[in-house]
């Protein structure tokens, strides 16, 4: 059984990427370039890691078993590389949607001022928990809770609620805030895995229909396009400005609270430094 690091990094590259079009991008290489390795990578191995279909590319069952452990050995071997290269801690900050929104870049510049032997980088991940259990990243931003058998968390701040509409909305276009018993009338876009909003948010105010979204920027397609609205935490509407949405204020709804996630039993270098600070930011 033959494989090498290169090999595993364009593999988990294409499956995240879902396409090895895509991956070609992201690597700087040819699409065919791309099909070679990964053909190598299945041959020593003996077995299928990606299925192509008509718009891109799947892991197999057994892709699926090995993404884990490929993504924690490119994470580790980053980390070697690094290291090797600078000898300089780094402070990796995965988030999913927003990072600390209005406050973010004042995080860096205040961390980079008092903390300068330990470099914060910021990380926008696909998937929150995964990145955080393999060691993409050392903590995380969650606006909802993680699993406490893996992960110990802090709250840091909290965060109002916007409501995210089509600029040309023609019923809501001059508004400047909304009820939830209005919003429950619409369709509102969600994300079911690190969204802050479902159905118990709407309690007493109607009943919504829910249109589940995969990542943020679809979310925002969705709203833009006038096919439904969302609902999100106020660092959504300072990360991600969109031509074509507006954000307005949530007259009855309750806020968010901004957590701080690391790995159970594994605090990295400079966890209570970045928890004090985003603190500070947070405070009123």
């Amino acid at each position: 059984m033959e494989w090498s690091l290169r090999e595993v990094r364009v593999f988990v590259i294409a499956a995240d990427a879902g396409s090895f079009t895509d991956a070609a991008a992201r690597l700087f290489i040819s699409q065919a370039a791309v099909s070679r390795t990964i053909a190598n990578l299945e041959r020593g191995l003996g077995v299928q890691l990606l299925r192509r279909i008509p718009t891109g590319c799947v892991p197999t069952v057994a892709g699926q078993q090995l993404l884990p452990a490929a993504r924690r050995m490119i994470a580790e071997a980053d980390r070697f590389t690094e290291f090797a290269r600078s000898r300089r801690p780094v402070l990796r900050l995965g988030y999913a949607w927003a990072a600390l929104g209005v406050h973010t870049a004042r995080l860096q510049r205040e961390w980079a001022r008092a903390f300068p032997e330990i470099d914060l980088e910021l990380l926008r991940l696909a998937e929150l928990d995964e990145g955080l259990a393999s060691g993409e990243c050392d903590a995380v931003i969650s606006r909802r809770s993680l699993d406490v058998r893996r992960f110990t968390t802090t709250v840091i701040g909290r965060e109002e609620r916007r409501v995210a509409i089509a600029a040309d909305d023609e019923e809501w276009g001059r508004r400047r805030a909304l009820k939830l018993d209005e919003i429950a009338s619409r369709v509102v876009a969600i994300d079911e895995r690190y969204g802050t909003t479902d159905a118990g948010l709407f309690d007493g105010h109607g009943t919504p229909a829910l249109a589940p979204t995969r990542n943020v920027d679809e979310w925002l397609d969705l709203i833009a396009a006038g096919r439904a609205v969302g609902i999100t935490a106020d660092a959504t509407s300072h990360h991600h400005q969109r031509d074509g949405v507006r954000f307005l204020r949530i007259a009855d709804a309750v806020g968010v609270s901004v957590l701080i996630g690391w790995r159970q039993g594994d605090p990295p270098a400079g966890l209570d430094h970045l928890i004090d600070l985003a603190r500070r930011l947070y405070a009123p």
